[in-house]
């Protein structure tokens, strides 16, 4: 006799016949894990990668309402706001959100690429997208907490002006900033090979675009020139609606303000897709 079971039921066993996927749509345990993992690895050192930026953006805070007066007022779109209330919106998210939503997105497959372990993220079973939302969902996340913590501080030390008076702008800029930064650093964990490639683009990019864009004056008082390159810097238009959440003010209109940043979130977005898809400078 046989010792083999009957063909039927090696059929029955096999769950999809050799090179045919099983997982046909979205890969949620997959995405999970990789979001929880990213997730993890920056609370592992969280006092590197949520309290540190915290307390430089309050200190950032402190000694500019200390040197200039925390009554001096700036006008802002025809109404003048004490000066720590102008500033408080703009460090929130430039120093608190979007330069920690960088940091984590250009670290992750960086240090994959010199540790050796990129395959952790090439050879599991997701896809470009899965992937990319990932990374950029850990990204936002440490954002958005490291944000909250600054937001809390600064309502004890200013008292209830900065209390939102449009949420709503508060959570879209956010979303739109932390995104655009969290695009820009996947990028940068694309194409740098080196830890001094990534810091290049944070000291020669990031932090000239952040200072530069109306977080510590308004853009009113500026020369036409430097108005005019203030208004090209995606920044700008950042921190303008980020403000507009908290004053009810802007220095630049929302609606443009959306449209523009959204659409160079696009375009980065597809450039990752494309170069992740492509697996430029991750594949040999």
């Amino acid at each position: 006799m046989s010792s083999q079971p009957p063909s039927g039921e090696i059929q029955s066993a096999v769950r999809s016949a050799p090179g045919v996927p099983v997982i046909k749509d979205v890969n949620w345990g997959g995405l999970q894990t990789l979001y929880i993992k990213e997730v993890r690895r920056f609370f592992k050192v969280h006092l590197q990668t949520i309290w540190a930026p915290a307390i430089t953006t309050l200190l950032f805070l402190v000694v500019f309402t200390v040197a200039t007066g925390a009554k001096r007022p700036v006008l802002v779109g025809g109404v003048e706001v004490p000066f720590a209330l102008f500033i408080a919106p703009g460090l929130i998210i430039s120093q608190g959100m979007m330069g920690p939503a960088f940091a984590n997105a250009s670290f992750s497959l960086l240090a994959g690429k010199l540790q050796g372990t990129i395959v952790d993220y090439l050879m599991p079973p997701l896809s470009t997208m899965e992937l990319l939302i990932g990374l950029l969902g850990g990204a936002m996340t440490r954002a958005f907490i490291v944000g909250l913590v600054c937001w809390l501080a600064m309502l004890v030390y200013l008292g209830t002006g900065v209390i939102p008076s449009h949420p709503w702008a508060v959570l879209w800029f956010g979303l739109l900033g932390t995104l655009f930064l969290s695009l820009l650093g996947v990028l940068t964990s694309i194409w740098a090979n080196k830890f001094d490639q990534a810091a290049a683009v944070t000291n020669f990019v990031v932090v000239p675009l952040s200072l530069l864009s109306g977080t510590f004056y308004s853009v009113d008082k500026l020369a036409p020139a430097f108005r005019a390159f203030s208004h090209a810097n995606p920044f700008f238009y950042l921190i303008s609606g980020f403000r507009y959440g908290f004053l009810g003010t802007a220095d630049s209109p929302v609606l443009i303000g959306s449209i523009v940043v959204l659409a160079v979130d696009v375009v980065l977005f597809v450039a990752c897709y494309v170069l992740l898809a492509r697996g430029w400078r991750l594949k040999s």
